[in-house]
């Protein structure tokens, strides 16, 4: 076997027809996960009677269990709950009309939210009380201190977590082709099956993957500067 770098061209490009999903199925379990992360990491270091120990059990329950079983379990889980509560309350549809992206978001914000509540929460953690009880001294809420003092520093601190993260999903949504979702692995899977070239079409997959998470870096490392105001003393 002899290696046909034409083709590795060739598949680098057919495969790239895959990429507006993998960046949807990376980047809005992100965004979701990022508002759950703030939320659960503020529930657990203000202690929020009554849920607290949910979130931690929510945290603690995900981290210790693969995403690809998060995604089994939202994928068959969700359809059955929805048509019995269908059943139950005589709705006209069934979980068949759920787009089976759907089932990846879901289970991709779940995942990444319990991971970034980590990364936020030390984010937080790693704040000067102090400034906090400076907002106060200034006549701002709790809320506001948090807000324009304490998360901007937070999220500061959590970018490289964050960034990891970003990533882990970029990759994880090579996962998606287990419920037949034709993302970057998966199109490469098709591309290698259809043409019997299968080091060739895992190679163009692999660089896209890698200018990705390049792009990613150089990304971050802008958001990183624009943060850095609020380290000199700004707030919004």
């Amino acid at each position: 076997m002899q290696l046909d770098p034409l083709f590795i061209i060739e598949a680098f490009v057919d495969i790239l027809q895959a990429l507006p999903l993998t960046l949807v199925i990376s980047v809005v379990p992100l965004l979701f996960g990022f508002v759950i992360g703030i939320g659960i990491a503020l529930i657990r270091i203000y202690k929020v009677k009554g849920i607290h120990h949910l979130a931690a059990f929510y945290v603690s329950f995900i981290r210790g269990t693969p995403l690809l079983l998060h995604i089994m379990i939202i994928y068959f889980g969700v359809p059955l709950l929805f048509d019995n509560l269908a059943e139950t309350y005589g709705w006209n549809v069934r979980s068949s009309v759920i787009p089976l992206v759907a089932f990846i978001l879901v289970a991709f914000s779940i995942n990444s939210g319990a991971y970034m509540s980590e990364a936020i929460r030390s984010g937080i953690l790693s704040v000067n009380r102090g400034q906090l009880e400076a907002a106060y001294s200034v006549g701002m809420t709790t809320w506001q201190g948090i807000r324009r003092i304490v998360l901007p520093q937070a999220l500061m601190g959590s970018l490289p977590n964050l960034l990891h993260k970003f990533i882990g999903l970029l990759h994880g949504s090579s996962l998606a082709f287990t419920i037949s979702l034709e993302d970057l692995n998966g199109r490469a899977n098709i591309v290698a099956t259809s043409n019997l070239k299968f080091l060739e079409a895992f190679i163009a997959a692999a660089f896209i993957y890698w200018g990705l998470t390049l792009l990613a870096e150089q990304l971050t490392s802008l958001l990183e500067k624009r943060l850095n105001v609020y380290n000199r003393g700004g707030v919004a």
